[in-house]
């Protein structure tokens, strides 16, 4: 076995596709199968079922994954320590990240990284799964580090660390019933319509956990993925939200309440694999953030 099978097969493994990992290989199609194959053969086992729509792990593929990306690692790591020498860094940093979110600088953050270290590649995901699948992600070995929003501990096999928070407030339309009240409770939102993420995001975890400790049920009626639109969907008056201020860009027509009496706050962080040590560029890249405060990639 060659250490190309391995990055072939982990190609295809996350991309479930071979054309999609193909493109990402920078090679033909049929060089990707014709490898899979091969490594197949060696191993005498089936490692991949191919469907028409998606690839899908066998079990015995499964139980190579982890193992074809430590390879794979140990020999990123080589390398690393053979480019420090040489005083330059090369590779690959996987990060994810949190759609639209005005905090994050991520362009300015990974533009800075790219002019001091342009020998590494960048590539950038988000989840539609939000920070519960970048935590997924992180601990099957799919990213190297992530941006997330998670409130409390994180899962097995991440190691997480906070760099900020913000509170949440209440988001209603102007002629909502509860606009003149002095102070709004939890109690007082029994029943009522909300807009909100889907559930594994962060914004969505808390609040959801907030409802359920106070014994109140709510009815999530709208689901969006870019936490700035949740806003105008409150403005037509399709539900109330529950959100940090930076996501309300425009307040016209909203009158926003903080929600007293109960934790309410939107945490965001850096999360990285808790199992393997970071590459050399990864650790530069996480030197980078920590530079100036708690992270270079948050903003004021």
């Amino acid at each position: 076995m060659e250490l190309r099978h391995f990055e072939y097969f982990v190609a295809v493994a996350e991309e479930r596709n071979f054309t999609k990992a193909a493109a990402r290989l920078h090679v033909v199609q049929s060089g990707v199968s014709a490898v899979i194959k091969a490594l197949e053969h060696e191993l005498g086992v089936k490692l991949l079922e191919r469907t028409s729509k998606r690839v899908e792990l066998t079990d015995a593929g499964q139980a190579l994954l982890p193992r074809a990306r430590a390879a794979l690692e140990a020999a990123q790591a080589a390398r690393d320590a053979v480019d420090e020498v040489r005083g330059g860094l090369r590779g690959t940093i996987r990060v994810g990240t949190l759609t639209s979110i005005p905090l994050i600088d991520m362009a300015g953050l990974l533009g800075e990284y790219h002019r001091l270290h342009p020998g590494v590649t960048l590539r950038l995901s988000v989840s539609p799964r939000g920070s519960q699948g970048l935590m997924d992600m992180l601990a099957d070995g799919g990213l190297d580090l992530a941006f997330v929003s998670w409130p409390g501990r994180p899962p097995a096999g991440v190691r997480l660390q906070q760099v900020d928070d913000r509170p949440l407030d209440l988001v209603l339309p102007i002629e909502h019933r509860l606009a003149a009240s002095g102070t709004v409770r939890l109690h007082d939102l029994q029943g009522e319509a909300f807009v909100d993420f889907p559930a594994g995001y962060g914004n969505r975890i808390v609040v959801d956990r907030a409802f359920a400790a106070a014994g109140v049920q709510r009815q999530v009626a709208v689901e969006v993925t870019d936490i700035s639109s949740a806003a105008d969907f409150v403005r037509e008056g399709l539900g109330l939200a529950i959100v940090p201020q930076f996501a309300v860009h425009d307040k016209s027509g909203l009158i926003i309440k903080r929600v007293p009496g109960v934790d309410l706050v939107w945490p965001l962080g850096i999360a990285v694999p808790a199992l393997r040590q970071p590459s050399a560029a990864t650790r530069a890249l996480l030197t980078l953030i920590d530079r100036n405060g708690p992270t270079k990639a948050v903003r004021p």
